[in-house]
């Protein structure tokens, strides 16, 4: 069964960090493109972070270049999303997706940056 799991989202104050973890499972971990997405409320989902299969290029977001960080562990097929210096505008649901052959996409975990 194919299978993708966000976890790590919190609420947190601006300026703090957060390190979301995607665990997967029924597909072949090292063939596919992992990234995550995010949708704010009221708004389209929009590419935040995208890391080859190889994990020898990443790209970002305008808006997170800087602050945020993705990478994968092949061994573990876990991809992650370090966040730091986190503002309100950050606030979304984060989802994990793998893409290559076909499109896998999680339930998404929940980000929400507020003092």
């Amino acid at each position: 069964q194919i299978r993708l799991v966000e976890s790590g989202g919190d609420l947190v104050q601006p300026g703090g960090s957060l390190r979301l973890s995607c665990a997967t499972q029924g597909f072949t971990f090292t063939s596919y493109h992992m990234k995550w997405y995010r949708q704010a409320p009221g708004k389209e989902r929009e590419l935040v972070a995208a890391i080859t299969k190889e994990g020898d290029n990443t790209t970002y977001a305008d808006s997170v270049k800087g602050r945020f960080t993705i990478s994968r562990d092949d061994g573990r097929f876990m991809a992650y999303l370090q966040m730091n210096n986190l503002k309100p505008e950050d606030t979304a649901r984060y989802y994990c997706n793998a893409r290559r052959y076909d499109d896998y996409w999680g339930q998404g975990t929940l980000v929400a940056v507020s003092s």
